[in-house]
C-alpha cells in the first residue's frame, strides 16, 4: 500500500470578484483533480482548532494527524529543527523575516510594504544575516540563516510571554505601529527590529536590489516564538513509514522531528516558480527507498493569495494538478500497488484579505481500489455539499491511513 498526500498550501479561498465570482479552485483548470472527485470521498475538514492562530504550522501538524492542542509549542522552533539550530530545554525559538518596510523617519509609522523583501534569494539572505550577526549576536541573542526571507533567532533561557508579535504576512500594506507588541518581555526583541532598519537600509545588498528595481531586505521582523518540540515518531504512531518534500523549513522541521525523511530538493522556491519536477523526483524516491507514505507540500497558492495575486493562485493550483499530481498518478498507477491519495489544503488563504483564516477547508481521499460517489469537480462548495465533515482535523489522516 502506498499513501500520497499533495497538500497545496493555502489553496482553499473565496468567491472572487476578478475570477467572475469564482474561486480559485472553481475557477482553475485542474483536470486531475477532478477526475479523482469524481470517485472519492470529497468532504470538508477543520484543521484549526477553535482557540488557535490560523498558521501553517497549526494546520499542517494537523492532517499529518498530530494533535496541536497538545503538542505544538511554537513555529519557529520547527522551522529551527530544518535549519539544523541547536536548542536547549530553555531556549526560545523565533521567525525572523526579512522584510521591506518604508522610509518614515519614526519605525511606528513605518508601513509593511512587503513581508518576504521581493523573495529576496538564499545567498543575497545570507549577506544580510551576516551583517545581522555582526551587529546583534551575543551570549543571550543567536541568529541563523535559513532559506529566502525565513531566518531564525534563539534567544537563551527566553520567554514566550510577548505579547502579540504579528505574523508580517498578516500586515501587508499596512502602518506597522499598532502591531508591535507594547509587552514588556517583548521590548528588547522590539528595539533589535528598529536597530536592524539602521543597519539593513544601506546594506550593499540592499543597494544593489534597488538599482535593479528589487526591494531592499531592510530590517527583520521577529515572530513566531515557541520551545524546543517534541512530536511522537511518524513511523512508531502509524507503523508507516513516511517523508515530506518541501520547499519550507516549517514543513522540513515538522519532518525531522516527527523521524520522517526530509530529502533536499534544488531550485524549491516555494513560491510559484518551483522546482514541481524535482518535488515529484523526490516523492518517487521515497516510495522506491521503502518509504510507504510520501507528502508532497506546495507553497505557491499560499504565496499567491498573501500577495492578493489573483490569476497567478489559480494558476499555480493548475501547476499542481499538471506538474505533480499527473505524474504522481502515472507513477501510481504503473506501480501495480494499491494507493491512496490525499488532497486538500492545510487552511484558507483568501485573497481579499490576503492572510490565513480558520475556516474549514475541503479534502478529497481516493482510494484505487473502491468506487465512491464523489462530485463532478474539487471545489470549496461542492465539497461542503458532500455533508462529509471532520470537526478533528488530525482524524483525516486516520481516514487516509484508515486506522
Amino acid at each position: 500500500m502506498k499513501y500520497l498526500v499533495v497538500l497545496c498550501d493555502g489553496m482553499a479561498d473565496r468567491p472572487c470578484p476578478e475570477l467572475s465570482g469564482k474561486t480559485p479552485m472553481e475557477a482553475a483548470n485542474k483536470p486531475n483533480m477532478d477526475f479523482l472527485a469524481k470517485s472519492a470521498e470529497v468532504g470538508m475538514c477543520k484543521t484549526v482548532a477553535e482557540g488557535l492562530k490560523p498558521g501553517s504550522d497549526v494546520a499542517n501538524l494537523s492532517v499529518l494527524g498530530y494533535d496541536p492542542m497538545i503538542c505544538y509549542t511554537g513555529r519557529s522552533p520547527l522551522e529551527a529543527a530544518s535549519i539544523g539550530v541547536p536548542l536547549t530545554d530553555t531556549d526560545v525559538a523565533l521567525r525572523c523575516n526579512l522584510v521591506t518596510l518604508s522610509d518614515e523617519e519614526n519605525y511606528e509609522e513605518k508601513t509593511m510594504v512587503d513581508y518576504c523583501a521581493d523573495d529576496i534569494s538564499t545567498a543575497e539572505a545570507e549577506e544580510i544575516i551576516k551583517t545581522v550577526k555582526e551587529h546583534f549576536d551575543n551570549e543571550i541573542y543567536k541568529f541563523y540563516s535559513g532559506v529566502s526571507y525565513r531566518h531564525c533567532l534563539t534567544v537563551k533561557d527566553g520567554t514566550t510571554e510577548l505579547g502579540t508579535m504579528t505574523p508580517p504576512h498578516d500586515i501587508s500594506g499596512r502602518v506597522i505601529g499598532e502591531y508591535l507588541s507594547n509587552n514588556e518581555n517583548a521590548k528588547p526583541l522590539i528595539d533589535l527590529m528598529k536597530k536592524s532598519f539602521a543597519v539593513l537600509k544601506d546594506h550593499p545588498v540592499n543597494k544593489k536590489r534597488i538599482e535593479n528595481g528589487r526591494r531592499p531586505a531592510n530590517s527583520i521582523w521577529l515572530w513566531g516564538e515557541g520551545r524546543k518540540p517534541a512530536l511522537q515518531n511518524f513511523f512508531e504512531k502509524n507503523g508507516v513509514k513516511g517523508g515530506i518534500v518541501s520547499a519550507v523549513d516549517l514543513l522540513k522541521g515538522i519532518g525531522i522531528c516527527a523521524g520522517m525523511e526530509t530529502p533536499f530538493v534544488e531550485n524549491a522556491t516555494a513560491y510559484i516558480d518551483t522546482n514541481y519536477e524535482g518535488k515529484v523526483a523526490a516523492a518517487k524516491a521515497l516510495f522506491e527507498n521503502g518509504c510507504d507514505f510520501a507528502y508532497i507540500h506546495v507553497e505557491a497558492p499560499d504565496e499567491c493569495g498573501h500577495r492578493g495575486e489573483v490569476q497567478e493562485k489559480a494558476h499555480a493550483i493548475e501547476l499542481i494538478d499538471e506538474k505533480v499530481l499527473s505524474p504522481m498518478l502515472d507513477y501510481l498507477k504503473n506501480s501495480g500497488e494499491h494507493y491512496r491519495i490525499l488532497i486538500m489544503p492545510d487552511h484558507p488563504t483568501p485573497l481579499e484579505t490576503r492572510t490565513h483564516c480558520a475556516d474549514p477547508v475541503p479534502y478529497l481521499i481516493y482510494d484505487s481500489e473502491k468506487e465512491i460517489a464523489g462530485t463532478e469537480r474539487f471545489t470549496e462548495a461542492l465539497a461542503e455539499k458532500m455533508g462529509n465533515f471532520i470537526s478533528h482535523g488530525p482524524s483525516v489522516m486516520d481516514k487516509l491511513l484508515q486506522k
